[in-house]
């Protein structure tokens, strides 16, 4: 078996490559070993006799496919998982979000005028103590809210209505009695 270390080192340094990566076909090992210096090494590169081998590659294919099920859900059950539920999506995380969500329709509403400011003020309180699960309760709130609101505001008009046809009963009741008069 001809040595044929000194081919390589000199291909490797040519080729720009490591000396794991020089391939030299078995075919031709008697004309690449009478090669010794750069120049004939370059000649055996041009006739094809030394070539460099391609990096190999680490395919990440597997990788995005079982990612791209796991987007969906798949592989994510109790024996795929390592830590808590905190751990894995930290209750932080999902307050941080109702909050924003909940302020941002509180804000929206307000803006649009569907509520005014103390009810806004109200449901921000009532918020930020965790009374509200999700956009749908706090929701059926506002509505139960307004619709009390207005309830009151008739009520309330009815009495001022009672009390100024009363006021103008009076009213004629003392005309009557200073015209007898």
């Amino acid at each position: 078996m001809v040595s044929l270390s000194l081919q390589k080192r000199l291909a490797a340094s040519i080729l720009k490559c490591g000396q794991r990566k020089v391939w030299i076909d078995p075919n031709e090992v008697s004309d690449v070993s009478i090669a010794n210096s750069r120049q004939t090494i370059k000649k055996q590169i041009q006739d094809g006799n030394i070539v460099r081998k391609q990096s190999v590659v680490h395919s990440r294919a597997r990788v995005s496919l079982r990612n791209e099920a796991k987007r969906k859900g798949r592989h994510t059950g109790h024996g795929k998982r390592r830590g808590t539920a905190n751990a894995r999506l930290p209750f932080k995380v999902i307050w941080m979000r109702r909050m924003r969500v909940l302020r941002r329709m509180l804000k929206k509403y307000r803006d649009a005028k569907k509520i005014d400011k103390h009810i806004y003020h109200e449901l921000y309180l009532l918020a930020k103590g965790n009374q509200f699960k999700n956009k749908r309760v706090m929701m059926e709130k506002i509505h139960s809210m307004k619709a009390e609101k207005n309830r009151e505001k008739a009520l309330v008009d009815q009495a001022e209505a009672k009390k100024s046809r009363a006021m103008a009963k009076r009213q004629r009741k003392d005309e009557k009695k200073e015209t007898a008069k």
